[in-house]
């Protein structure tokens, strides 16, 4: 019987929800399954047709797996988002990309309290009326993670939750965007300490069996490992934090030899890996249908640093390198973040099932490892451009 890995947060009240908070989680069995007795199959699409100068493509690879950090998880060179689920994807429509993405191979599905199946538990927020019965603030503690794993083992369906990441950390960070760390906006936090115990009791109760971080630093990752390493308790095995053509310096800088396997050994679940859809092209005419349906035009302010003008010309620059290749812009950032030897699996969110077929075509039908002429052209912008749609 396949396994699915699930990330997934404590939030909603329905199968098909959005809400985002403090956990995430991988689990196996059966909410995915229950999916699979009420929904149809779709055959594999085509591959895209082939017209590349540089770049090969046309004929289909198989989907690769590898295994996330020190656990004993074989995931998916893809996770299957689902934040659109509920809000822009209705829930027929997210059956329909559940069977397809379960035929094509990908095990690990990203939830969180407010989207499905790959889960988080929310970090600091204020905002907790909608997520907690009790908690006036969520914090990364006992009760908030206790409560957290239950409504989510409620709503998945499942017994146990293979993977449990903390959707944004408990301190300050600069996080979404922000780059520079605000040393006024220091505040309190729980122990690392205290919120690995909290951990550790739901996975003595067998309730949970991997956790991990996400929108994190280097300092807390390496706090981590140390309370764990100190204190005899779960080390975390995955961090899931953006990382796309336009958003590299955070993960590249210190967090790749933080968690080289050689070191830290955390397995990077890269998020946003066509910026939010920008990286597509789509955004850089407002007036096309595409970007008027798109998420950043839909929800006002969402990603809206993927909008900025500088990033719109770097994009820009991005799509121009794609067709010099015989390559779309989709094949060009997903074979980007694929290659990386430090990302164990990119997160592609689709709203619809023709995304999620160009997508997962994207990654098997693109030479690998991208060409060495494509790779340099990639770096000859990025030194140029480092980073334009941070904050």
């Amino acid at each position: 019987m396949a396994s699915i890995t699930v990330a997934a947060a404590a939030t909603s009240s329905s199968l098909i929800s959005n809400n985002r908070c403090l956990c995430r989680i991988h689990f196996t069995r059966r909410s995915f399954l229950s999916h699979r007795r009420r929904s149809r199959s779709y055959s594999s699409a085509s591959g895209t047709a082939a017209y590349a100068i540089t770049a090969k493509h046309g004929e289909k690879t198989s989907l690769q797996y590898k295994k996330l950090g020190d656990s004993d998880l074989l995931i998916s060179e893809i996770t299957l988002g689902t934040m659109t689920f509920g809000e822009q994807t209705s829930e027929k429509e997210a059956h329909e990309i559940l069977s397809y993405a379960f035929d094509q191979g990908i095990n690990i599905l990203d939830t969180a309290e407010a989207v499905i199946i790959a889960t988080k538990v929310c970090g600091y927020s204020e905002r907790s009326s909608y997520i907690r019965d009790n908690a006036k603030i969520l914090r990364v503690d006992a009760a908030n993670i206790k409560e957290s794993v239950e409504k989510s083992l409620m709503r998945l369906n499942t017994d146990y939750i293979d993977l449990l990441q903390i959707h944004w950390p408990d301190r300050y960070v600069p996080v979404f965007g922000e780059f520079f760390y605000d040393f006024n906006k220091w505040r309190p936090s729980i122990p690392f300490e205290e919120q690995l115990k909290a951990f550790q009791d739901v996975i003595n109760e067998g309730k949970v069996r991997y956790i991990g971080v996400s929108n994190e630093t280097s300092y807390g990752v390496m706090e981590f490992v140390h309370a764990a390493k100190v204190g005899g308790l779960p080390k975390i095995v995955s961090i899931q934090n953006s990382y796309n053509l336009l958003f590299r310096c955070r993960f590249e800088v210190d967090l790749v030899e933080v968690c080289h396997p050689n070191n830290c050994n955390i397995g990077l679940l890269a998020y946003s890996p066509l910026g939010g859809g920008n990286l597509t092209g789509k955004y850089l005419d407002p007036g096309s249908e595409a970007a008027k349906k798109g998420r950043l035009n839909l929800f006002p302010g969402y990603m809206e640093r993927y909008m900025k003008s500088y990033a719109k010309e770097v994009t820009a620059m991005y799509v121009d390198l794609a067709k010099k290749y015989g390559l779309s812009p989709i094949q060009l950032a997903l074979g980007f973040v694929r290659d990386r030897p430090f990302v164990t699996s990119s997160i592609i969110g689709a709203t619809t099932l023709d995304q999620l077929r160009e997508d997962i075509d994207a990654f098997l039908t693109v030479e690998r490892p991208l060409p060495q002429e494509v790779m340099q052209d990639i770096e000859y912008i990025f030194k140029r451009n480092k980073d334009p749609a941070i904050d």
